[in-house]
C-alpha cells in the first residue's frame, strides 16, 4: 500500500506540538510492517537553513490556479528510512523563520499547499524524481492540510484519482482555518456543498470541510474521540462528528523507543533502565539540582513540568495551586517551557519568590527537558484539554509519575494510584480544573513519595515497563487505511451501476 502523509509538521525537521512526532514516527513504523509511507511537508524556512546541507534537489515543475502559475521546486531526504518530499515555492514556502505566522497569511499559505500537494502527488505518478510513485491514500493531518479530501472529492472522475481514499486526523480541534471562504474563491476551490457542512454553516472552515468529505478520519486517543462529540472540546464542530461518528475513531499516539530511552540518552549524564533505576536514577536528580543552583538533596521530593505556557495547558490555575504547595512543603519544582507573556510572569514568580526551591527557565530547550524527565520524581501535566500529550509518556519511560487531569489522551495513558499497595497505579489523577485540585494532587503524590517509598517505586517500575512505540498502532492505522480504500471501491461499484442504468 502506498501512502502519502501531507502536514505542515514532521519532526525532527519541524515542529510546535505533537503533530510532528505522529508524522516522525508513525511513516516509520508502517515502512517496517510492509507499508509504502512517505512524507510531503512544506520547506519552511527554517528547515532550509538548517538542513541545506542534507537536501537533495529533486525536480521542478509549475502549477497553474486561478491567481496564476507558480514554480513549485521538490526537495528530498530521507528520515528514519523514509522518504521525505519537501515542497518549496515563492512566496509561500521557502524563507522566513517561524512555521507558522499570522493566520490570514497561513490560511492562504495552506489552501495553496493543499493545491499543490495534489499536483505533486500527480507528478511523482507520472516519473518525475527518478521513480512512478502514486499514492492509493493521502493522510492528511489537521486544518492545513483539511482541504485535501474535498480536493479529491473533486477529482474523483479523472483517471487515475478514482481509486485514492483519504484519511483525516484530528491533532487539535481548536485550530480549525476559520473563514478560509474568500482564499478558497480566490484559488478556484470549487463551492463546498455536502448538505452537513452547508446545513452547519461549516462551508468555510477547513478542518470542518475535512472531515465533511474524508473518507475515514481518527484523533489521537481513544478518550479524547468520545469527548470530540460535545460542545466543550468539539470547539464548534461537534455536530460534524457526530455526522462521521461511524467512520470515526481514536488511535493512541506512540513514542520512539529506541530514542526516547533513559539507558542511551545522550542528554543525561547517569543511564538507567527498569532493573537499576533504584539506585542509578536519583543521580540524575542531585545533578539537576546542582545544574539549576538548587540544594543537592537525593531525599527531597523534585516536580517537573514541561509544557507550553498556555490555558490549554493548564497554566492559568496551576500557577496558583504550585504557589500554596511551595509555601507548604519542602518539595523542589523546576518548570521549563514558553507561551503566553502573562502566563510566564506567573510561573516566573514562583522562582522569584520561591527562589532557594524552585527554578522556572523559559525557553525551549530540549536537552533540558531529557534531564527534567530523568531527575524529577513527580511530573505535571494538568491540561485542560489534552487529545493525547506525549510528555506524560515521556514521563513515564523516565520513571517520573505524571500528576495529571481526567481528560483526553492522559486518561487514556496514565493509571491512578490507589492509595495502598500499588497493585494499580502509574500515577495520580484529579479532575477539577482548579489550583486547590493540583495543591492537593500533589501533596497527595508527595505523601505517597515521602511514606509509600516501596508502592511509589512499584508504581514507577510498572511506568517504565510500557511499550509506547508506534508499532503497538500500525494494526490500527492498517485498519483504518483500508476501509477508507473499500469505501473508494464501493463508491466505484455505485458509479459503475449508475452507468449501467
Amino acid at each position: 500500500m502506498n501512502v502519502l502523509f501531507i502536514a505542515a509538521e514532521m519532526t525532527p525537521f519541524a515542529q510546535t506540538g505533537g503533530l510532528g512526532d505522529v508524522v516522525g514516527g508513525l511513516p516509520a513504523a508502517l515502512r517496517q510492517h510492509g507499508v509504502d509511507a512517505r512524507v510531503l511537508i512544506p520547506l519552511h524556512g527554517p528547515i532550509k537553513a538548517r538542513y541545506h546541507d542534507r537536501l537533495d534537489y529533486l525536480f521542478q515543475y509549475q502549477f497553474s490556479r486561478r491567481p496564476g502559475t507558480a514554480d513549485v521546486y521538490v526537495h528530498t531526504i530521507e528520515e528514519s528510512g523514509v522518504p521525505v518530499y519537501l515542497m518549496e515555492s515563492w512566496p509561500f514556502f521557502g524563507m522566513g523563520k517561524d512555521i507558522y505566522t499570522d493566520i490570514d497569511w497561513d490560511r492562504k499559505r495552506f489552501v495553496f499547499f493543499s493545491q499543490a500537494a495534489m499536483s505533486l502527488a500527480w507528478e511523482l505518478g507520472q516519473g518525475r524524481g527518478g521513480e512512478k510513485w502514486f499514492p492509493e491514500l493521502l493522510h492528511v493531518h489537521d486544518w492545513h492540510t483539511g482541504l485535501i479530501p474535498f480536493l479529491l472529492f473533486e477529482a474523483r472522475y479523472e483517471p487515475g484519482w478514482e481509486r485514492v481514499a483519504s484519511v483525516l486526523t484530528i491533532h487539535n480541534m481548536g485550530y480549525q482555518g476559520w473563514e478560509a471562504g474568500g482564499y478558497l474563491w480566490a484559488a478556484g476551490v470549487p463551492g463546498r456543498h455536502d448538505p452537513n457542512l452547508v446545513y452547519q454553516d461549516k462551508t468555510d472552515n477547513l478542518l470542518g470541510i475535512g472531515i465533511a468529505y474524508t473518507h475515514k478520519l481518527n484523533t489521537v486517543s481513544t478518550q479524547h474521540a468520545i469527548e470530540l462529540h460535545y460542545p466543550r472540546f468539539g470547539e464548534g464542530l461537534e455536530g460534524m462528528i457526530w455526522v462521521r461518528h461511524n467512520d470515526f475513531t481514536g488511535i493512541l499516539n506512540g513514542l520512539d523507543m529506541e530514542r526516547i530511552n533513559p539507558a542511551t540518552d545522550p542528554n543525561i549524564r547517569h543511564h538507567f533502565d527498569v532493573s537499576n533505576f533504584r539506585i542509578e536514577r536519583a543521580k540524575n536528580k542531585t545533578a539537576l539540582q546542582a545544574e539549576l543552583g538548587l540544594r543537592q538533596s537525593e531525599h527531597t521530593p523534585l516536580i517537573g513540568l514541561v509544557s507550553r505556557m498556555v490555558e490549554q495547558k493548564g497554566m492559568d490555575f496551576a500557577a496558583p495551586g504550585l504557589r500554596r504547595l511551595l509555601a507548604e512543603t519542602d518539595a523542589q519544582l523546576v518548570v521549563l517551557g514558553t507561551g503566553k507573556d502573562e502566563i510566564e510572569q506567573d510561573m516566573k514568580r514562583l522562582e522569584w519568590d520561591f527562589g532557594w526551591k524552585a527554578r522556572v527557565i523559559i525557553d525551549y530547550l530540549p536537552e533540558l527537558a531529557s534531564r527534567i524527565y530523568a531527575g524529577a520524581d513527580l511530573f505535571l501535566v494538568p491540561s485542560r484539554y489534552e487529545p493525547c500529550g506525549l510528555t506524560q509518556m515521556i514521563a513515564m519511560r523516565y520513571g517520573a509519575l505524571p500528576v495529571v487531569r481526567e481528560t483526553g489522551g492522559l486518561v487514556d495513558t496514565v493509571d491512578n494510584y490507589d492509595n495502598d499497595d500499588a497493585e494499580t497505579g502509574t500515577g495520580f489523577t484529579f479532575l477539577w480544573e482548579e489550583p486547590g485540585a493540583v495543591r492537593g494532587t500533589l501533596r497527595w503524590a508527595l505523601e505517597t513519595y515521602r511514606f509509600r517509598r516501596s508502592a511509589f517505586e512499584r508504581m514507577q517500575d510498572r511506568a517504565m515497563r510500557i511499550n509506547w512505540s508506534w508499532g503497538q498502532r500500525v494494526g490500527q492505522y492498517t485498519a483504518l487505511y483500508e476501509d477508507a480504500l473499500i469505501k473508494t471501491t464501493h463508491r466505484q461499484m455505485g458509479l459503475a451501476d449508475l452507468g449501467r442504468r
